[in-house]
C-alpha cells in the first residue's frame, strides 16, 4: 500500500472560486492503478509558506505529487520551493513525464516541474491543467512502487529465476 498526497496548488481553487477537478482525477488514477493505496487531497494557495507548510505536514507519506504552479507565470513558484525543501534532486522523473507529455502536446515544454526527495518521501510536481495532471498520473503510477521500495533500500536486485 502507497500512502500519497496530492496537493492541488492554486490561487483560485484555494479561495473557492473554481472546484478543483485536477487533484481528484489524480486520486481515481491512483487508486484504479494502485488498489488499497491512501490517498490524500489538499488544495492550497500558490505561496510559498503555504506550499511548505503542506509538504512538511506529509512527509510521513511515501509521495507527495502537486498539481499546479509549475508554469511561467510569476505566481508559479512550486518548483523552487520544492527544490529548497528537498534533500536530493531526482531529474530523470521530471524530463521523463515532460519528454513524455510533449509527445501529447508541444505545450509541455514548458513545464519547470520538478522532483526530488525529502528524508524517504519522493516529491513531483504535476502541471496542473486536468488533461496533463492525469497523462503524468498515469504514466507514473506504474513505477511508483519501485520507487518506494528503492527509498527503503530495495528494487535493486533483478529477480532470480
Amino acid at each position: 500500500m502507497l500512502k500519497v498526497a496530492v496537493i492541488t496548488v492554486s490561487d483560485r481553487a484555494s479561495r473557492g472560486e473554481y472546484a478543483d477537478l485536477s487533484g481528484p482525477r489524480i486520486r481515481e488514477i491512483l487508486e484504479q492503478r494502485l488498489p488499497g493505496s491512501d490517498i490524500s487531497l489538499t488544495v492550497i494557495a500558490d505561496e510559498a509558506a503555504a506550499i511548505s507548510r503542506a509538504i512538511t505536514a506529509n512527509l510521513d507519506r511515501d509521495y507527495i505529487l502537486t498539481c499546479g504552479g509549475t508554469g511561467l507565470s510569476p505566481r508559479d513558484i512550486t518548483p523552487e520551493t520544492c527544490a529548497r525543501i528537498c534533500d536530493r534532486d531526482i531529474p530523470g522523473i521530471s524530463e521523463w513525464l515532460r519528454r513524455e507529455s510533449a509527445m501529447e502536446t508541444p505545450h509541455a515544454i514548458f513545464s519547470r516541474a520538478y522532483s526530488g526527495m525529502k528524508g524517504r518521501t519522493i516529491i513531483i510536481n504535476f502541471p496542473g491543467s486536468l488533461r496533463g495532471a492525469e497523462f503524468c498520473a498515469d504514466l507514473l503510477a506504474g513505477i511508483m512502487p519501485h520507487g518506494r521500495d528503492m527509498v527503503h533500500g530495495g528494487g535493486h536486485e533483478a529477480p532470480r529465476s
